[in-house]
């Protein structure tokens, strides 16, 4: 959605590794906004992203009007995600999966890309646009890549612009509370509600993050795990943690694997 960052250039970088041709799309889109305060602060940039594209050496980028995206006006597709958008963040944010899929299914039909690359930061809309590639048919491929991090473990964001010299410094502490919750589960079985407790306990240390949600999930399907006490080391899938929270008026999400796939086979 612009403001491009070292993690948006890096998908690019990937992309000019396996393809012919790559294009980048710009477009800030109004659908999967609940706040329009949200909406209207999100921060726009688009000569330094083009001159960022640039140096990167992508060959084109797509910035299309609104009119271009929604010719009929804000009209949502309503697309089958088989549930996908209704859990975790999409509880949170009600319709928000819907306005990603619709503009991407949107960017599919006018681009007709093989490949599309999208960041594990939004580990969710990943699985979302998976599904939506697999419901569209054809041999459309979807490239999840890794969260490109600050020094200091903080998941780059578009939204980090927003936040002070403080609050940055602070909002390490989410990243810190990601490999606190692997590790511990790396040397004790902590059942989840105890882990939950201990983790927004180091966000909220500080004083200016306020912890909105800390959820566990099977990191294939994407299904809530809400049994507080069961041991998170026995699923028969990894479990991805999710963490938002609030700077000030600056909504911050960030996700990592806390238990790898097949770790409760290894433990006989």
């Amino acid at each position: 959605m612009g403001a491009l960052h070292a993690g948006h250039l890096s998908l690019v970088q990937k992309a000019l590794s396996e393809c012919d041709l790559v294009v980048a799309s710009i477009f800030v889109n109004p659908t999967q906004f609940s706040d329009p305060a949200d909406f209207e602060a999100y921060p726009l940039d688009i000569e330094n992203d083009l001159a960022a594209l640039e140096s990167v050496g992508c060959q084109a980028a797509f910035c299309p009007s609104v009119e271009e995206i929604y010719p009929e006006g804000f009209k949502l597709k309503q697309l089958d995600l088989g549930g996908l958008d209704l859990v975790l963040e999409g509880g949170l944010r009600p319709g928000h999966f819907q306005g990603v899929a619709t503009v991407v299914h949107r960017l599919f039909d006018l681009l007709q890309v093989d490949r599309a690359y999208f960041g594990l930061k939004d580990f969710q809309q990943v699985k979302v646009i998976e599904k939506l590639a697999h419901g569209r048919g054809g041999n459309l491929e979807i490239i999840p890549c890794p969260i490109v991090r600050e020094a200091s473990g903080l998941a780059m964001s578009s939204r980090n612009r927003r936040l002070n010299p403080e609050q940055t410094a602070a909002a390490s502490a989410i990243f810190a509370a990601l490999s606190f919750a692997e590790e511990e589960l790396q040397l004790f079985p902590v059942p989840p509600r105890a882990l939950k407790l201990e983790m927004r306990k180091m966000i909220q240390a500080s004083g200016l993050l306020q912890v909105e949600s800390i959820d566990f999930a099977l990191a294939e399907s994407l299904t809530p795990i809400t049994d507080g006490e069961a041991l998170l080391d026995r699923y028969p899938e990894g479990v991805q943690a999710f963490i938002s929270a609030y700077a000030g008026e600056v909504r911050l999400i960030d996700t990592h694997r806390i238990v790898p796939h097949g770790y409760a086979a290894s433990l006989g």
